[in-house]
Order: structure tokens, then C-alpha cells, then sequence
């Protein structure tokens, strides 16, 4: 994969979280927050077209390699688009009941699909 699909951005202070990514040419927007053991949790996904899927304090969090993996990537600019896609669709298949799957198949976001 040559392009960059993910990208840090920032957000407002009404948006607060630890990791700021968008996605799909800033249709997509997820944010990550650090959560106990060190581990990360996605915390809110927005889509174009559809709105705020907040997760709230039921949000799942990746396992503790995952996370670790997800921070190194973060910390080098999201060099390996490739495996920052398979740790985001791990986050979204932990949480998969909070978010809609229509907006997930539209955005190419769908965890059956790699």
C-alpha cells in the first residue's frame, strides 16, 4: 500500500481524546483513548453521511501487543498503513455492536473485508 489512508489530525477541545485519526480523506474520523494497562481503547468514530458513533465507558479495548503496535505506529507517523488498518479493524471488531455497518462497508471500514 502506497498511500496513506490514516492520518493524525487534532480536534477540539469538546472533542477530547489521546489519538486523533482521520481516515478516507477526512470522511472518517476515530478517536482513541489510552485505557487501563496500558492499553488503548477506540473511544469515538464519526462517517460522512451518518454521524458520531460515540462508545462510551462499554468501548472494548485492543489487547495489550495490539496497543503497544497501535502507540509505535502513532509515534512514527502511521508508516505502516497496512498493519494500522488490521489494528483498527481488531478495535472495530471489539466494538462492533456500537457502530453502524452500513457506514463501515461504505468506508471500506468492514471487518470481514481486508
Amino acid at each position: 500500500m502506497n498511500e496513506q489512508l490514516f492520518y493524525i489530525t487534532s480536534m477540539p477541545e469538546s472533542r477530547l481524546a489521546d489519538y486523533y485519526l482521520a481516515y478516507h480523506d477526512g470522511c472518517v474520523f476515530l478517536d482513541f483513548n489510552n485505557h487501563d494497562n496500558d492499553r488503548i481503547c477506540l473511544k469515538r468514530i464519526s462517517f460522512d453521511g451518518y454521524g458520531c458513533c460515540e462508545l462510551g465507558d462499554q468501548a472494548n479495548p485492543l489487547d495489550y501487543n495490539d496497543s503497544q503496535i497501535f502507540k509505535t505506529l502513532y509515534k512514527t507517523n502511521l508508516k505502516d498503513q497496512n498493519l494500522l488498518l488490521k489494528i483498527i479493524k481488531k478495535s472495530i471488531a471489539h466494538n462492533r455492536q456500537e457502530i453502524w455497518t452500513d457506514a463501515l462497508e461504505e468506508y471500506n471500514l468492514n471487518i470481514d473485508k481486508d
